[in-house]
């Protein structure tokens, strides 16, 4: 089935943003347009480092009307669903390999009101998404490329391939469902990553440096895509 591609979306990453002044760097995302906020949640157990929690998602939920995309990168996800909806998530991204029931976790986040969002990391097979596209009416795959738990790090170049792979079965099997993709995210990447089938183009280091402004970054990387 051949689809015409939706209009790119940028998700700036708050890993690598500056946590003194978090609240005026998500308004000048906002501003530049940004569709959604990404906000990494890990525990240092299922990746081998701490970042923040619920008082960082409800702080940034009072600082931007922009939906908030909490990836909760930690051991068993489905125990903090309801207290991160409560506090401002938009939208649960959860890894398939944390959880040890997909289905059950995906529809508790669904039951909360909110959007569900299902995260493979880079070797895992690829098999579970089909199947997860196949019966669960998912809002998005999210394709790690690279491994989960730190910012900054180098794209995984079999990255392109997988996300390939899963834009011909969403085609398929979920056409509503978004494809994002989160890791080594720049200027140098993101057209191929858009091309190969990414919707949804989350990026931390990019966005977040002391090169250039928030905005002109933005304005950077979406000229990439144009």
């Amino acid at each position: 089935m051949t689809m015409k591609r939706v209009t790119p979306k940028l998700a700036p990453s708050i890993l690598s943003a500056d946590f003194a002044i978090l609240g005026q760097q998500l308004k000048n995302c906002e501003t530049a347009g940004a569709e959604y906020i990404h906000v990494d949640v890990m525990d240092g157990q299922f990746v081998p480092n701490i970042t923040f929690g619920l008082p960082i998602v409800e702080a940034s939920k009072r600082s931007t009307t922009v939906p908030l995309d909490v990836h909760l990168i930690i051991t068993q996800p489905e125990r903090f669903l309801k207290d991160f909806a409560e506090t401002g998530a938009d939208m649960l991204t959860v890894p398939v390999e944390a959880t040890l029931h997909p289905h059950r976790t995906l529809e508790a986040i669904k039951e909360l009101g909110k959007l569900s969002g299902l995260a493979v990391s880079p070797l895992t097979p690829l098999q579970v998404v089909r199947d997860a596209l196949e019966y669960l009416d998912l809002d998005r795959i999210l394709v790690m490329s690279v491994n989960p738990g730190f910012g900054g790090q180098v794209f995984i170049e079999s990255s392109i391939q997988r996300l390939q792979t899963i834009k011909t079965w969403r085609d398929d099997l979920r056409p509503s469902c978004e494809i994002g993709v989160d890791g080594g995210i720049h200027e140098g990447t993101i057209q191929r990553a858009y091309e190969a089938g990414a919707d949804v183009l989350i990026a931390g280091s990019a966005i977040f440096n002391d090169k250039a402004s928030i905005t002109a970054n933005m304005k950077n990387l979406r000229a990439k895509l144009a």
